[in-house]
């Protein structure tokens, strides 16, 4: 059997200030699943995905990313292969014009100019914003800029995109255009969010965290159908499945 591709055992991490947000988290996902992690705020969503690209280290525990664990000679190569989608977009968005955003991260990685080039037309292509590639990123709509900050880590070809409340701050038609989207991508998925219609969509598997552990890990439907299970730890069943027929 081969080596999943990512492999949580046993993850603490303690905040300096004496917070201890994972308390020991453990979880495999293989080649390409689309998995959803939530929770209630506090439930440490975003420090468990910032131990996936080396942003944070474990207090305790070992993440392993293609079988590699985070080693100084390593860490460059696996962030290389773990995109992340920051919450928010203008944390990743920064350059004078849209290209210059897409094309950075391949420039900064050593990639010659022109293959920078070819990969960052692909990407903006790929989310439907190559019409924008002049444009200045502080001009742009909400849901223009989550799809560029999508570019950008799709320029670098990773294996993995992680993304942390991806339909923040998106109107309706912005939400249903990132949900198409996403679903067309064969990437391994790890989605953090508290839009759990969008997870149900397209997550086939949901993670439940609460005070830093893990209370449920399984089938999405069933897991976020369970009413009882969501109200003990502060959220609720998706409206998208009150109406489901149970088989």
């Amino acid at each position: 059997m081969s080596d999943p591709m990512i492999d949580i055992t046993d993850v603490c991490f303690t905040y300096p200030d004496g917070t201890e947000a994972l308390r020991g988290v453990s979880f495999r996902i293989g080649h390409g699943e689309s998995v959803a992690i939530v929770g209630a705020n506090g439930a440490g969503k975003s420090t468990l995905l910032q131990h996936l690209n080396g942003y944070l280290a474990p207090t305790r525990g070992d993440v392993r990313i293609g079988g590699q664990a985070f080693t100084r000679e390593r860490i460059a190569e696996i962030r290389r292969s773990v995109g992340v989608v920051f919450q928010d977009p203008d944390d990743q968005l920064f350059m004078p014009t849209v290209f210059d955003d897409v094309a950075f991260g391949p420039l900064n990685l050593g990639v010659p100019p022109e293959e920078a080039e070819r990969r960052a037309v692909a990407s903006l292509d790929r989310v439907g914003m190559a019409h924008l590639r002049e444009r200045p990123p502080h001009k742009l709509s909400a849901g223009e800029k989550r799809a560029v900050a999508i570019a950008t880590v799709l320029a670098l070809s990773p294996d993995v995109l992680v993304m942390d409340e991806p339909s923040s701050n998106l109107d309706p038609r912005g939400r249903r255009r990132l949900i198409e989207l996403l679903a067309t991508f064969e990437h391994t998925k790890i989605i953090a969010s508290h839009d759990l219609e969008l997870v149900v969509e397209l997550c086939p598997r949901v993670i439940v965290l609460d005070g830093g552990l893990i209370v449920a890990d399984g089938p999405t439907e069933r897991l976020l159908s369970d009413e009882p299970l969501m109200l003990a730890h502060g959220l609720e069943r998706p409206h998208i499945l009150r109406h489901r027929h149970p088989h």
